[in-house]
């Protein structure tokens, strides 16, 4: 898995403040000397105006990442620490590139860890300031290895959301098949009721019918039975 674009980023960023630090010592060293420092002087204005820009993206970048929540608050809280880190470490370089501080020497050792001054004293890494006790002691290798661990959690938490979320979306198109053949079920039950009913009031109005002509029949056998009754009554010898 390839590095997280924004490390990239801040390891470039951290290299040319290294750089801009490189060259304001030469600078320097070519005034003392008696030199034409014009030339690495615009150099020097390009590189940090270069360098507070790509400042300002390592913050936009930042701000997205986090605001689409594709790293932990610990991890953007971590970042926000290497962009002030890397904002104060500008702003130093400005100002010894105008002379508003006196350049440590030798500034290559200042930059990458501490410096020997004449009475054996160390000097603290300016790029440890407000460090997070998570990254207290680790090289930039060691950091990124952790950040490399982190982002992987990340990935397979991410893997396994997509898989719970690819399952839920299969249940659901099943779900939704399942609803659908429900419902042509419902209609054919309702057309067969609506075919029963007519059915029934059909044979209802037979049966009603029938029960009709059978009363009439019955009175008819009865009339009948009264005549003959009294025919023979009346043909009845008395």
């Amino acid at each position: 898995m390839s590095q997280d674009p924004w490390l990239q980023n801040y390891d470039a960023n951290c290299r040319l403040a290294q750089e801009i630090a490189e060259n304001i010592h030469e600078r320097n060293r070519q005034q003392r000397t008696g030199g034409n420092p014009a030339k690495i002087n615009m150099t020097l204005r390009a590189s940090l105006q270069k360098l507070k820009q790509n400042i300002a993206q390592l913050k936009e970048g930042l701000l997205r990442a986090s605001s689409t929540r594709r790293i932990m608050q610990s991890e953007a809280d971590r970042r926000q620490n290497l962009i002030d880190d890397l904002l104060t470490r500008e702003k130093q370089l400005n100002a010894t590139f105008k002379g508003d501080i006196a350049e440590p020497e030798p500034s290559r050792s200042t930059l990458m860890g501490a410096e020997a001054g004449t009475s054996g004293g160390v000097v603290a890494n300016p790029w440890l300031i407000n460090e997070s006790e998570e990254t207290s002691g680790l090289t930039f290798g060691e950091i990124k290895q952790q950040q490399q661990r982190v982002i992987e959690a990340q990935d397979a938490g991410l893997d396994a959301l997509a898989a719970v979320i690819s399952r839920q979306k299969i249940m659901g198109k099943e779900i939704g098949n399942e609803l659908d053949e429900q419902n042509e079920i419902i209609d054919d039950l309702a057309h067969l009721v609506d075919k029963t009913d007519d059915r029934i009031r059909n044979e209802t109005r037979r049966v009603k019918l029938v029960e009709t002509k059978s009363a009439s029949c019955g009175m008819l056998v009865v009339i009948v039975l009264l005549l003959i009754a009294i025919i023979v009554v009346a043909v009845w010898p008395v």
